[in-house]
């Protein structure tokens, strides 16, 4: 492996709130198949159907990346983060591949989480090893739940014992881990909903990640719903979760995650933090800060190709344009943004909170003004108005929602939108 360059120093500069480092840098690797599409699931993904261009689409990861490191010099990525679809249909070899660039590139930190999400449907002890031997130090495994008629009603593509199996695999071969769990299933009781709980929590996971079933636009189960569990019961499940995970010794830090102590993600903790991320792959997100020569802080958001072969195409090097009839002489594009734009200074207190919010333990006031390059002054009143409402709690210089304040988010996210 050739050797990693220097990374200099990050850009730091005064701005009208003080002296403004750009936030730290996350990497989000989207892989885009997977064996079958769930019906719950509304992420950008596509069930195989022939061949995955692996090789192809590893060269169109990195052309991406290496496109966009200009404007991160001086930045390390702290994190990476593979998801999907399922990014363990990925050889061991496609991943070392792409780490390794990242190596050589010098853009990778020494100490990087970097996770990789899994199927048990799509696991074997060859491929975690090989994983573990390309750099990934994070398995997160999509179990949602233990129960051969939930999983069948989930359309997952895994059984009850290839979930144990994976499992199992992911203990031998990673110290850190994390389980995906569902609630509030289709026909779903209490007790079966904390059963999946307690099975989980037999393999000891340093993490877990409890999301209810909610029933997303333009998915098979919103076209035809199956029968959840009313309100009531979703919440009596939740409060269940909540209270057994606390005695278990975990923390609940945001909204849907569960740590044992010094093992929160930090790749989520960024996103939450209002940090920065380049995602690459079909559809992935980007949120990069970047300062002017004035100090001021600029957002952007981009947004990736989302369909495979369009994503493939607009990456593709020049001469494999020129096998199908392009012209050899044409530069390379290497453009795989279907979208892109800069955050308004007015919009950027809603998407801090949006994010911030949904950590338990909320934020220290010197965030916001550290990552929106605004003054705390400027959402006072929205500040003071989600107190009165009992949303908000503010206490020794942070700012945290409340136990009702996270029982009804969207209210209390409600109340920093911007007027325009």
């Amino acid at each position: 492996m050739a050797a990693s360059r220097q990374i200099p120093a990050p850009d730091v500069r005064r701005t009208a709130c003080g002296t403004t480092p750009l936030p730290p840098l996350s990497l989000y690797v989207h892989f885009p198949w997977c064996i079958k599409k769930c019906p719950y699931c509304d992420f950008n993904s596509h069930g195989v159907r022939e061949a995955i261009p692996e090789a192809a689409y590893v060269a169109a990861l990195i052309a991406d990346f290496t496109a966009a490191a200009p404007a991160l010099a001086g930045r390390p990525i702290r994190s990476v983060f593979f998801g999907g679809g399922t990014p363990s249909l990925m050889s061991g070899e496609a991943v070392h591949r792409l780490l390794d660039e990242l190596r050589q590139q010098g853009a990778l930190a020494d100490d990087a989480e970097i996770t990789l999400e899994a199927n048990p449907g799509a696991v074997e002890a060859a491929r975690f090893r090989a994983y573990r031997e390309a750099g990934v130090n994070r398995l997160s495994l999509g179990i949602q739940s233990f129960s051969a008629a939930q999983l069948q009603a989930l359309g997952r593509v895994h059984t009850q014992d290839e979930a144990r199996r994976a499992i199992e695999l992911a203990v031998r071969h990673f110290a850190n881990f994390n389980l995906d769990l569902m609630y509030a299933l289709p026909g779903q009781r209490v007790d079966e909903a904390l059963a999946d709980l307690e099975t989980a929590l037999t393999f000891a996971p340093p993490h877990l990640s409890c999301y209810q079933l909610t029933l997303e636009p333009h998915t098979a189960f919103a076209a035809a719903p199956p029968v959840l569990p009313d309100d009531d019961t979703a919440a009596a499940m939740q409060e269940g979760i909540e209270a057994r995970l606390a005695a278990a010794g975990f923390t609940h830090y945001e909204t849907s995650a569960f740590a044992r102590p010094g093992r929160q993600c930090r790749h989520n903790l960024n996103y939450w933090h209002y940090g920065d991320y380049l995602g690459i792959g079909a559809g992935a997100h980007s949120k990069l800060s970047s300062l002017d020569d004035a100090g001021q802080l600029r957002v952007l958001r981009q947004v990736r190709w989302a369909q495979p072969a369009r994503y493939l195409s607009e990456l593709a090097p020049v001469d494999a344009r020129a096998s199908t009839g392009g012209s050899a002489d044409a530069p390379t594009p290497r453009q795989p943004l279907a979208e892109e734009f800069t955050v308004a200074a007015a919009e950027r207190p809603f998407e801090f909170m949006m994010n911030a919010l949904r950590l338990n333990e909320g934020f220290a006031e010197s965030l916001f003004a550290e990552r929106c390059a605004l003054p705390l002054a400027q959402i006072e009143e929205a500040l003071r108005r989600a107190e009165r409402e009992g949303l908000l709690e503010r206490s020794g210089g942070r700012i945290a929602p409340s136990a009702r304040g996270r029982r009804f988010l969207n209210r209390l996210l409600e109340g920093f939108l911007s007027d325009d």
